[in-house]
């Protein structure tokens, strides 16, 4: 039986324990970061504020002590990217050599412009923790996956052994996991899409169609590829369910907290009021919008539609002149 710890009872930590519970052959520590809130899920036999209707088994440990973490074989990190670093330097003492890390934030980290491995890294490996560090990515909506719907995602180490030991431990008849080699791809497909997507609701809320959500769509895998190869992934992965997977996903379906609070802001509300309106989950796509344009900067690559979602976020630009400005960017070749 293995041990599995998963960081962070948000929807996407909650619903992934749900999953690997639902395979069996586990024990599952699902970790708050507070007792309060732990006490809290326990109390109710559910995660009410994050992922309301899905009873939790007893069978899934749920806890805010760090301890807990020590006897896990592998951990799963599922917190919000602005709050990975400071959560790691709580809990880093809990963990121990020879475990396996795998990073399921679709994130980027400020200042730094860190993927989530990068920061995992920078956190442990001062205090002498060498562990295995991957990431699991792809077109994965944390409702449906609660509920049993067939998910297919990547699980990316730099070892492909340790990858297809995480792929033997997940996959099931409701998750299927493919395997790669490319962190640098499987991560930064996964949270660049999130400002794809609030593009692509923005689209929506200013009352454009299909085929505006399509040149989005198709766009916006164009500039998240030049990115991504730039700073050193697979042009090949961001083809596969990590990049466009995910990408079509977050763009079209009303599951989507990116396309939700571009929905929004498409239709005149400001950025304050859609990221009230989630009711405490996280849009990964408006904090990684500024980090993104600052890893464009240093790779000297244009991301004209990121750039766009920055002036709408910082500077108030109106929705519809975003979208008009991207209609009259001077012509080019497609490729």
């Amino acid at each position: 039986m293995s041990r599995i710890a998963i960081l962070g009872c948000g929807a996407w930590g909650t619903a992934l324990a749900l999953s690997l519970h639902r395979r069996g052959g586990h024990k599952i520590t699902l970790w708050a970061h507070t007792p309060e809130l732990a006490h809290e899920i326990l109390a109710a036999k559910e995660n009410s504020q994050f992922l309301p209707g899905f009873p939790l088994p007893d069978g899934i440990i749920i806890t805010g002590d760090g301890a807990a973490i020590s006897d896990a074989q592998i951990v799963v990190s599922v917190i919000p990217s602005e709050f990975l670093r400071p959560t790691l330097l709580r809990v880093r003492s809990h963990l121990r050599i020879g475990q396996f890390i795998v990073s399921a934030t679709k994130g980027l980290e400020d200042q730094t412009l860190y993927r989530m491995t990068e920061v995992l890294s920078a956190a442990l490996e001062p205090v002498g923790l060498l562990v295995s560090i991957g990431a699991l990515s792809g077109p994965s909506f944390a409702q449906e996956v609660a509920m049993g719907q067939p998910t297919a995602v990547t699980v990316a180490f730099s070892d492909p052994q340790v990858a297809s030991l995480i792929r033997q431990e997940f996959s099931s008849e409701f998750l299927r996991l493919y395997t790669s080699t490319d962190v640098v791809g499987v991560e930064l497909g996964g949270a660049l899409k999130n400002v794809i997507a609030i593009a692509a609701g923005v689209a929506v809320g200013t009352g454009l169609g299909h085929n505006s959500i399509a040149a989005l769509i198709t766009r916006g895998i164009a500039e998240i590829t030049r990115l991504a190869v730039a700073c050193g992934a697979r042009r090949e992965t961001l083809a596969g369910l990590s990049g466009i997977g995910d990408l079509v996903l977050t763009c079209t379906g009303s599951l989507s907290r990116n396309r939700t609070v571009g929905l929004a802001l498409g239709e005149g509300r400001k950025l304050p009021e859609a990221l009230a309106a989630l009711g405490g989950k996280v849009a990964e796509g408006v904090h990684t919008t500024h980090v993104a344009l600052g890893l464009a900067r240093e790779h000297s690559i244009e991301m004209p539609i990121t750039a766009q979602m920055e002036l709408i976020f910082n500077k108030g630009k109106d929705p519809r002149e975003a979208i008009r400005d991207l209609m009259l960017r001077p012509g080019r070749d497609e490729h």
